[in-house]
Order: structure tokens, then sequence, then C-alpha cells
């Protein structure tokens, strides 16, 4: 990721991280103050030598204490603690709607302006806690998709892959489909709509739809014809 420097340069996130530790140099020295912020429940102002140094979470702001002497590497070391902590805390947000692929979050960290090593630690974390798990999240997406709104092995592939999915979680989740079943049941709620049109109609119709899901052309003629004739019973 870059920014612009104070030069209006372009800086990769390392250079700008160690831009902001060095400024901060000369503040290194005592803490005095830890403070609520008032907006923000679970978050504090640092001061150091009653000077604002920086916004911790409480998390982090529990690793220090006032009165303690600080370096300036101490207090760099506090500023990547909190840009972990932070990035972490947006991943748990973003993950609260639904499950998602390790490269879906990658790209949302991207847009808060994370650091790539950042983005790698908290993937690592959420990884190890099984919050984060490609293969899983491809099966749930198969499942939601066939349980409400059925589409053809091809669209899931072409789903799956825009999600960063590999190769190898993609055909795990796919293998065991059924296309002519899925293609039936994507099928259920046109057949009841379209029930009252000729045959020739109703095929015509219900065939395109279900094409248009991603359905081979047999497999979607063959759903039409098990549809028509059901109605027809």
């Amino acid at each position: 990721m870059f920014s612009r420097g104070f030069d209006g340069s372009l800086w990769s996130s390392t250079t700008a991280i160690l831009y902001l530790a060095a400024k901060r140099t000369n503040m290194a020295g005592r803490i005095t103050a830890i403070e609520p912020q008032a907006r923000h429940a679970n978050r504090f102002n640092l001061y150091v030598d009653d000077r604002f140094a920086l916004g911790l979470s409480a998390l982090v702001a529990a690793q220090v204490r006032v009165g303690q002497t600080l370096s300036a590497a101490e207090l760099a070391a506090l500023e990547r603690a909190e840009a972990y902590e932070t990035a972490h805390e947006q991943a748990l947000r973003f993950l609260e709607p639904r499950p998602r692929s390790s490269s879906e979050l990658k790209q949302q960290l991207r847009k808060k302006q994370v650091a790539d090593d950042v983005i790698d630690q908290v993937i690592a974390r959420l990884t190890e806690a099984g919050l984060i798990n490609d293969h899983a999240f491809a099966k749930y997406w198969v499942e939601n998709r066939e349980t409400f709104r059925p589409r053809a092995g091809r669209a899931l592939r072409f789903e799956l892959k825009r999600k960063g999915l590999s190769d190898e979680a993609i055909k795990q989740a796919i293998g065991a489909i059924d296309e002519s079943e899925s293609a039936y049941h994507a099928g259920a709620a046109r057949a009841e709509r379209w029930r009252g049109l000729e045959r020739r109609e109703f095929m015509e119709k219900l065939v395109a739809f279900l094409v248009r899901r991603g359905f081979a052309y047999a497999v979607a003629k063959d759903a039409a014809k098990r549809w028509w004739d059901e109605i027809q019973s």
C-alpha cells in the first residue's frame, strides 16, 4: 500500500510507519495520562510528558501505566500493536454478517488502508481461530445457493473464483452437486408463476430462465419438462 509523504511523493506503508516512528522520537518520555475517549467506548488517549501521543484500544492501553517511561522504540511498538488490534477489530466486524473468504477479508482491510504485513498477521490469527477457512467458506456458499438460489456448477465456480477461492476448494465444494436436481429446484418459483401458460410458451420461458442461471440447455430442458408434467398431473 502507498500513501503521500509530506513532500507529496509516494511512500510505501513501511516508509510511512518509519517516518511516523521517527516523528515521535522526541515524544519518548514518561506517560502522564491515559484518558478514555469521550466519543469512543473502550478507547483511550495516551499522553507522554503531557502531550498527546496516540489513541489506544483497551487491550493495548492495558499494557502501559501512568508514570511508566517509554523509549521511542517502545512507543513505536505500541503504535504497531494498536494498528494490529484495530485491523483485527475491523476484520471481526466484517465477518459478523456472514462467513468470508480470506481474499474478501484482505481486500476489505486494504480498503481501510491497513498495511499488508498487518493484514497477513490478522488473517493468520483468524485462520488459527477457525474464523477464516476457505474450504468451509466454499462449502457454505454452495449450500446457501442450493437452498435459496440454485444454479449450475459452472455459475457457482465463477462466483467462487471471484471470491478468491482456490481451484481445490472450489472443486471440493461443488463436486457433489446434482445439476439435474439443482435445475429442478431453481425452476420452482417460475414454474408456479407460469403454470397457466401453454406448453410451448411454458417450456421456452422456463428453459431460457434456467440457461441464464448457467445450466446446460439439455439439463434445463429436462427440468422444464419435469415441471410441466408435474403441473399437469
